[in-house]
């Protein structure tokens, strides 16, 4: 059973204004994924903020550093199984 959120995710079909161009955005630089994650949809309530999350996970997670992004992505699906997440 999914868990639902305290935050009203805004459903990329009847995004506002600002919500909807930065869900645009984020589809842009995301070519092929069906829809934006749920983790990022409780942002758009500030597409300012949206932008801002979207840019700080670029440069810190879908990146290679110390970690190869393919580490993280592991460390990152396990942190959620251990968490009963679905992220």
């Amino acid at each position: 059973m999914a868990k639902s959120t305290y935050i009203r995710l805004i459903p990329e079909s009847s995004a506002p204004g600002d919500a909807s161009a930065a869900y645009a955005e984020w589809f842009a630089s995301n070519p092929g994924r069906p829809a934006v994650p749920d983790i990022l949809k409780c942002f758009a309530h500030r597409p300012d903020f949206f932008r801002d999350v979207v840019a700080f996970s670029d440069r810190l997670h879908f990146c290679d550093g110390h970690l190869t992004y393919r580490i993280k992505e592991m460390l990152a699906t396990l942190v959620s199984a251990l968490n009963q997440c679905r992220y």
